[in-house]
């Protein structure tokens, strides 16, 4: 499981009207129909089922929302960076800027397990956030996050 494998280069945003919690999903649902041709409300849909489970706020500004959508056959991604964090209910009740979502067949198992923990591991590293956050360009962001891998990997 690697980046280039989960994310393309259109599924990274830098996002500069979102507000909330609720409007950082949609704005996510959106993407992943404009993206990934995946209908927007069964996401928007999927994605609330599982923030009524538990936030997917893990801290430090980060959220990694995701969620099992029918009609997709691999584990995709999408990527966003906020230029004003909003609330997500995280943990350590700090305000996110970062969200990693992750979209997941519903027979995925160990696939969906393995993204979610590269993007977790990759995501803890404070340089690797600190890189994201000072380059408010998509097309830098996915080379940080591809690169990451690889310095991760070496």
């Amino acid at each position: 499981m690697n980046f280039a494998k989960l994310l393309t280069p259109e599924a990274v945003k830098v996002l500069s009207s979102t507000t909330s919690k609720k409007r950082l999903l949609t704005d996510l649902a959106e993407l992943a129909e404009s993206v990934y041709g995946l209908n927007s409300q069964a996401v928007i849909e999927a994605l609330l089922a599982r923030e009524a489970l538990g936030p997917t706020g893990v801290g430090h500004g980060i959220a990694l929302p995701h969620a099992r959508v029918d009609g997709i056959t691999d584990v995709t991604g999408l990527f966003v960076l906020l230029e004003k964090p909003v609330d997500f209910g995280s943990v350590d009740r700090q305000p996110v800027d970062i969200a990693f979502a992750l979209f997941a067949p519903e027979n995925a198992g160990v696939e969906h397990l393995k993204a979610l923990a590269l993007v977790s591991r990759t995501l803890r590293d404070a340089g690797i956030c600190a890189k994201l956050r000072a380059n408010p360009s998509a097309n830098t962001l996915y080379t940080i996050l591809t690169e990451a891998e690889g310095v991760k990997a070496a």
